[in-house]
């Protein structure tokens, strides 16, 4: 008796996981006010604050995304920026490659120090390790998609 249950156990532990993967989630349907097909406004920019942990010294300034930007001996080249519509809970998260260009005594080398998805909300879940520089991502600048309401004068 006792191993025909631990049989029975087995089996359903065996199935139930294969059962679960089998289910798809279907994403929720539009409201009356918008459209399924409305294009996502796209980002243009991420907006970074770097650390100088030397001078104590904290920088703002815009990545454009796919364009490499220096903060101190940092090159860091944002890929991707995502910024959650205003009715969702704020969730901002970029995708960076930071590199380091050290120079030699031969000659300038760079070096990948980090690359990943870095999040607004919690940068301590993915953050740059350096000794030097801390970069943490505030916001995305998104492209301006809406049409202008009247036209212009002649």
């Amino acid at each position: 008796m006792r191993s025909l249950l631990l049989a029975l156990a087995a089996f359903a532990i065996a199935v139930l996981p294969a059962r679960a993967q089998q289910i798809q989630l279907k994403p929720p349907a539009p409201s009356q006010g918008q459209s399924p097909a409305a294009p996502q406004p796209q980002a243009v920019a991420a907006v970074l604050q770097g650390l100088d942990k030397i001078t104590a010294r904290v920088s703002r300034f815009d990545a454009p995304i796919n364009q490499p930007v220096h903060f101190g001996t940092l090159v860091i080249t944002v890929r991707a920026c995502v910024k959650q519509p205003p009715e969702e809970p704020p969730n901002t998260a970029a995708f960076l490659e930071i590199d380091e260009v050290r120079t030699d005594v031969n000659a300038a080398a760079t070096k990948l120090v980090f690359s990943g998805w870095m999040f607004a909300s919690s940068p301590a879940i993915s953050a740059l390790e350096d000794p030097v520089y801390d970069v943490n991502v505030l916001d995305c600048k998104m492209a301006a998609t809406a049409a202008p309401s009247s036209p212009p004068a002649k």
